[in-house]
Formats: structure tokens, C-alpha cells, sequence
């Protein structure tokens, strides 16, 4: 089985960033980490690959920096990575996201494509179905769990509010994974010399036969308020009152 997986790097949280003072846009360092939503999508798809003999091929899309985050998927046993670097991508909307991967994805060939829910610093949630609807194939999607049936179909249990359901398509197919689905693997000392030697090709949007057009914009940013001290109060015996009336003014009671 062939299998894609979608992957972002992204600057690290922990570490302090900067934004650029025309267009707004995070300055991205060189050194960038794998977006944590991905490393479950990852290891669900090293897991798929164990068992059914397959490859995994992770695609990216963003500045490739040194490749931090990317050989980190490669060191965990990737087998090759894609990674679509143009600077003419820069602030591109979910949608052009998409049609970018749908073509690296096709033209590499799939079986299978695994994304995350939504990535960490965009917080969008529907590439994965505009993957899915690009590559004109079924999507699968908040999978808590994900099976190979003995056809070469996959099954998966879609988290719902009330528990799960139990959603089955034959491939090719796209399934977007949960966070907590499978806890992932750490890449050893192995992996990691291995990991240097793995392919990575870095491809451009005209190499992909598409012209960059639907760009986000960012008018202002503005910090956040400051968060206002709490109201203190001291209960002489009547403080239940105090307690009923801020219920009734915000409506709760």
C-alpha cells in the first residue's frame, strides 16, 4: 500500500517568534518542528505500512528551513519526503493548500492519504476535505481508529459526541486522524543516520502546473486585552445573594 501522509512544519511554540511588520505574517525560522497533530497522522501511517508491506511519503507545504521537522517523520521510518517550497505560496488561503497537495499527492501516486484534524497554527479544519473532494476520492474523517480489512479496505471508528461510529471505503481514500489515536514513536539513534540519507525533493507550484491566485490578507493584529482582576467578595453570611444576582445578570439563572 502507498501511502501519503500530510505533514507541516512549524515554528516552534515554545519559542519566541516575530511578525513581519508589513504583511503580518509569522517570520518563520529556519529551524522548525513537525506540527504535533501530524506526528499521530505519521505513526498511524507506519503502522498501515507494517502491516500491509507498504511505503510512506509525507507532503509538505512551506519554506523548507533545515528540514528539522521533516526528518524527524523520516527518522520515526518514512520513506521519502515531498516537501512544496515557493514563495509565491506564501499566505495561501485552505483551499490553494489543497489543490497544492492534491497535485503532489497525484503525482506521485497514492493508495491511501492520512492528514490531521487541522494544523496547530491555523486552526481551519477542512483541508483534509478539500483533499479528498480534489482527489476525487472517499473521506474518512475524526478517525480514533483506523484498520486495514482483509479486501484492502479501510475501516475506521469516527469519534463522535456520544461515542463512535463505524465508517468502511474501499481505496483509494483519505482519512484525517485524531490527536491520542495511536501514541507516537520516537526516532532512534538508527533512524536518525538513516533519515539523512532519505529522499527529500522540494518541488515548486509551477512544477505542480498550478498559479498561485486565492491569498489570505492580513489588515491589523492587535494584542490581546490585558485580563481584568476578579471581583473579591467577602461573605458576611449574605454572600449567596451576591452569587444569585451575578447568575441572573449574565442570564444563567
Amino acid at each position: 500500500m502507498q501511502i501519503a501522509v500530510c505533514v507541516k512544519q512549524i515554528p516552534d511554540p515554545a519559542t519566541p517568534y516575530e511578525l513581519d511588520p508589513e504583511t503580518h505574517f509569522v517570520v518563520r525560522p529556519e529551524d522548525q518542528i513537525m506540527d504535533e497533530t501530524d506526528t499521530y497522522g505519521v505513526e498511524v501511517a507506519l503502522q498501515l505500512a507494517e502491516t500491509t508491506e507498504g511505503t510512506v511519503t509525507l507532503f509538505s507545504m512551506g519554506p523548507t528551513g533545515t528540514q528539522q521537522g521533516i526528518r524527524r517523520a523520516l527518522a520515526t521510518g518514512a520513506d521519502k519526503a515531498v516537501i512544496v517550497d515557493d514563495p509565491a505560496l506564501k499566505g495561501s488561503d485552505a483551499l490553494t493548500t489543497a489543490k497544492v497537495l492534491a497535485a503532489a499527492i497525484a503525482r506521485e501516486g497514492f493508495d491511501l492519504v492520512i492528514t490531521g484534524t487541522e494544523s496547530t497554527d491555523g486552526y481551519t479544519g477542512v483541508v483534509p476535505q478539500q483533499l479528498a473532494e480534489l482527489l476525487n476520492i472517499p473521506s474518512l474523517t475524526f478517525a480514533k481508529r483506523v484498520d486495514v480489512t482483509e479486501d484492502g479496505s479501510v475501516r475506521i471508528e469516527r469519534q463522535t459526541t456520544a461515542g463512535y461510529d463505524v465508517v468502511e471505503a474501499s481505496t483509494p481514500a483519505l482519512i484525517s486522524v485524531t490527536s491520542g489515536v495511536v501514541e507516537p514513536r520516537y526516532p532512534n539513534f538508527k533512524g536518525i543516520m538513516a533519515a539523512k540519507k532519505k529522499p527529500v525533493d522540494t518541488v515548486t507550484a509551477a512544477d505542480l502546473g498550478i498559479s498561485p491566485s486565492a491569498n489570505q490578507t492580513i489588515r491589523s493584529v492587535e494584542p490581546v486585552a490585558s485580563r481584568e482582576a476578579g471581583e473579591l467578595v467577602v461573605d458576611d453570611g449574605t454572600g449567596f445573594e451576591r452569587i444569585v444576582a451575578l447568575l441572573e445578570e449574565t442570564k444563567v439563572i
